[in-house]
């Protein structure tokens, strides 16, 4: 299980996939969705938008709904 560096929290595989494709594809360290957010300014809301555009565009990096 992956922890988020920030918090602690267990990570999902689409949390991962975030931090890989916005950050860096070879990050070894992941943000949860919630610092995430925090870290870049934006509501849990759009980084949860944005999760479900890159699912759309049949990104690899995000598990299939």
């Amino acid at each position: 299980m992956t922890f988020c560096y920030r918090c602690g929290r267990p990570l999902t595989t689409d949390e991962i996939g975030l931090n890989r494709k916005m950050i860096d594809r070879s990050a070894q360290r992941f943000l949860c969705k919630s610092c995430f957010a925090a870290y870049f300014g934006v509501s849990e809301e759009k980084v949860d938008q944005k999760i479900r555009q890159f699912k759309a565009q049949g990104c690899t990096l995000f598990t299939p709904d």
